[in-house]
């Protein structure tokens, strides 16, 4: 009896690697062939404002970019997350899901997804209709991503060619 790969997984990576350059690497080479990738990626570090704590996103299906930051001031401690503009991805990620994407990608499973908000409601839509998911994992957060999962997740290496065998995989199974 074979085992079908899991059609969530989820990219492990150290704090030192910009793993948003392993997935929109991935989510380009998936949409060249011909895979209907939806959902949100980091930006390009490069491509963002100048302040090093700010956070864009791009929605894999629309190109479109967003800040999920938001500006408290020097000096400020605070959670510089924008509650609205996540919204706006958790907007972002439904929409894929609902259009028919065929793989979800999400920015990350950090610390707002371990605590219970962010964008885990939408991840749990997402493997509730059966649409494969992909999102990062930084390598504190795996026990938090293997509590969420049930343990029932693929953990990949940060490497393009690990996640396109990985979907290679998945797709073939689901045929």
């Amino acid at each position: 009896m074979s085992t079908a790969p899991l059609p969530i997984a989820a990219v492990v990576y150290p704090p030192t690697l910009d793993v948003g350059a392993v997935m929109r690497a991935a989510a380009a080479a998936l949409a060249s062939r011909g895979v209907a990738v939806g959902g949100v990626v980091t930006c390009d570090a490069r491509d963002a404002p100048d302040e090093s704590c700010e956070m864009e996103l791009e929605d894999v299906s629309t190109g479109a970019r967003f800040s999920i930051t938001q500006n408290l001031g020097s000096g400020s401690e605070a959670c510089r997350l924008d509650p609205g503009a996540l919204a706006r991805a958790a907007v972002a990620v439904r929409h894929a899901i609902e259009d028919g994407a065929e793989l979800v990608l999400f920015n990350k499973f950090g610390a707002q997804e371990a605590g219970g908000s962010g964008l885990r409601a939408e991840m749990g839509l997402a493997a509730a209709r059966g649409t494969p998911l992909l999102t990062t994992v930084a390598e504190r957060f795996v026990p938090d991503w293997q509590t969420f999962t049930g343990g029932d997740s693929t953990l990949l290496p940060p490497d393009v060619d690990a996640v396109l065998a990985w979907w290679q995989a998945v797709s073939t199974a689901r045929k």
